[in-house]
């Protein structure tokens, strides 16, 4: 029996800063006081706080320690796993600045966790992903033995549809639906197929499932098999994503030795396996037609539809795609009811909903809220308001696909529903905050140039479409737009949406629209004011230096890579508008706050 449990995270946010060498460490550190027996290291998936990362929590009292350096593994197995003083200087607690007696508190107690209810995360950050038994002893494979055992495969459909789950992955549309469509389909061969590719840019919520919690996974498409008449799955899953490959792979052959996959399973006449595809990055292949298309080893383009995969799919047989966060739910479901689900959430969107917290906001990270939860609620109490003493302007949702919530519509409950009534989308979970500093235009055509980037160049409208859009964009941000140009932007945008054969060129045009309709006045100043009202795009900028602050001191002058800057020593110095380059150095070093960019 273990006196102390050193859970540290193995997600990649907290390997990346070094968090297996924190645990190499603290294995030297333990074998040399001779505490093998008395401390158990459990390697997790990830907390949730990435910023904060390297992670390790200590229980039994839940001391949580963040950004932890392999050079303070000493100082915490002496004062904390010896003595019984947690290292106060590494805890992470908001009260502990105010109230440093009570620097050691609750995980559960913090801002960040306060309004979150974990479901699909329930074992991220708790299990190691890399033990079944652990999974097993969170309850895990219970419900595929339920399934099997007490439930017929329509009694599964209906539990799924009674919860009102809705696909995770970025269309919303009922999961039970999906499976019902597929069980009705006759044909001597069915797939379940599992979407973990995950291209948002700033999404990180599948990978982290899969990191934590691979066997939830599993799990959930076993039971989907089992519903539809399917006897194989296929996970496809980014080659980007090692980490989540490697625990899938291991959680595969773990589950196969326990005959949990396999022949017979639970002793039942139900044979269900499971593969591993690797995709290569391409955005188009998080489409569900694509990505069938790519597992076939054919490239990955859309398909038209009808029919639909749960008619006709992988290999041309009727097949089911759900991505990673809403299998990680199936489970809860079965074991807890459809109404447990239901009565979380709002009256369309029923559950909670993941995000990848990211952009302008003090608390990285991953975080998961019933949904109805408002922006405000994630922004300033989940997220810890945006860093700097800088004002909110505006959420980014859906990514690529999904549009801009502005400051006006802070207190919108997120769901479904409510945010393709205000021009954006759910998307599958990235939620990126900018703050006053960020031009929208500019954004808008971040987004454009990654879809521009991504799309496959099957249907003309995408293709080319959404080439015609970014001139546009860029044609403003250069200082050369036209009034005319918005009307231009609004009728191709429109035309792209109603015309792309697929979800990627039809929801393209979003951040356009959605930055036109809510910060066309920043659109308007890029055009007749030639400003950028951000200072953000470069060639709508000029830097001037205060005579009256310059001291000088020649730094800027030092620092300018064009020779832009002249004036003598201890006197008031000059920019050359015609030379300077706009790199922002000059500004960045002065001192004395006598560069200002216009």
């Amino acid at each position: 029996m273990f006196r102390i449990h050193a859970l540290i995270c193995g997600g990649t946010g907290c390997t990346s800063s070094g968090s297996m060498s924190v645990k190499e460490a603290l294995e030297k550190e333990l074998a040399a006081k001779g505490l093998e027996e008395e401390v158990k290291i459990v390697q997790t998936g990830c907390f949730g706080l990435c910023a904060l990362g390297p992670i390790m929590i200590v229980y039994p009292e839940g001391t949580f320690y963040s950004m932890v350096k392999a050079e303070d593994i000493p100082e915490i197995v002496e004062e904390h796993f010896l003595k019984g003083r947690p290292v106060e200087r590494l805890v992470y607690n908001e009260a502990a600045k105010d109230h440093p007696a009570e620097a050691v508190a609750s995980l559960n107690d913090t801002a960040f966790y306060k309004k979150q209810k974990r479901v699909a995360l329930r074992n991220c950050g708790v299990i190691n992903p890399e033990n079944i038994d652990e999974y097993i002893a969170m309850d895990g494979y219970f419900a595929l033995a339920k399934v099997l055992k007490e439930m017929t495969p329509d009694d599964v459909i209906k539990t799924v549809l009674d919860s009102g789950l809705r696909g995770r992955g970025g269309g919303g549309f009922p999961t039970g639906r999906k499976w019902q469509f597929a069980k009705a389909s006759v044909s001597d061969k069915k797939y379940v197929v599992c979407n973990a590719d995950e291209g948002d840019p700033g999404a990180f919520m599948d990978r982290s499932v899969l990191e934590g919690d691979p066997h939830a996974v599993l799990e959930a498409m076993a039971i989907a098999g089992y519903a539809i008449g399917a006897d194989e799955g296929w996970i496809y899953v980014r080659a980007e994503y090692p980490i989540a490959v490697r625990r899938l792979n291991i959680a595969i052959e773990q589950a196969r030795e326990y005959g949990i996959l396999g022949k017979g399973i639970f002793g039942t006449d139900f044979n269900f396996d499971i593969h591993i595809r690797l995709g290569a990055g391409a955005f188009v292949c998080g489409e569900e037609t694509a990505l069938l298309t790519s597992i076939e080893g054919n490239r990955g383009e859309p398909r038209p539809r009808p029919p639909f995969p749960a008619v006709k799919g992988l290999w041309g047989k009727p097949t089911i795609i759900n991505n990673v966060e809403t299998y990680a739910n199936i489970a809860q479901i079965i074991l807890n009811g459809a109404d447990w689900f239901a009565s979380m959430g709002t009256e369309t969107s029923k559950g909670t909903k993941v995000f990848a917290l990211g952009g302008k906001i003090k608390n990285t990270g991953l975080v998961e809220i019933p949904m109805g939860t408002t922006l405000r609620e994630i922004v300033e109490e989940i997220g810890g308001g945006v860093p700097n003493g800088k004002k909110f302007k505006a959420a980014q949702t859906g990514g690529p696909s999904g549009g801009c919530i502005p400051a006006s519509l802070i207190d919108t409950p997120i769901d479904y529903d409510n945010l393709i009534k205000i021009g954006s989308m759910m998307g599958s979970g990235g939620l990126i905050v900018m703050d006053e500093d960020t031009c929208m235009v500019d954004l808008a055509k971040f987004f454009l140039e990654f879809t521009v980037d991504e799309s496959c160049g099957k249907c003309a409208p995408c293709r080319i479409g959404t080439v015609r859009l970014l001139e546009i964009l860029n044609k403003i941000t250069s200082g050369n737009g036209e009034m005319e140009d918005l009307d231009k932007l609004e009728e191709l945008a429109n035309y792209i949406k109603s015309a792309s054969l697929c979800g990627l060129g039809q929801t393209a045009p979003n951040p356009v629209l959605s930055t036109l309709r809510y910060f066309r006045d920043e659109y308007i100043a890029h055009i007749r004011d030639k400003k950028c009202p951000a200072g953000v795009c470069k060639k709508l900028l000029s830097f001037e230096i205060d005579p009256e602050k310059c001291k000088g001191c020649t730094l800027c002058a030092r620092q300018c890579p064009a020779g832009a800057i002249t004036g003598k020593v201890k006197e008031a110095h000059v920019i050359d508008t015609e030379k300077c380059v706009k790199c922002g150095a000059c500004m960045e070093k002065c001192k004395f706050g006598a560069i200002s960019k216009k």
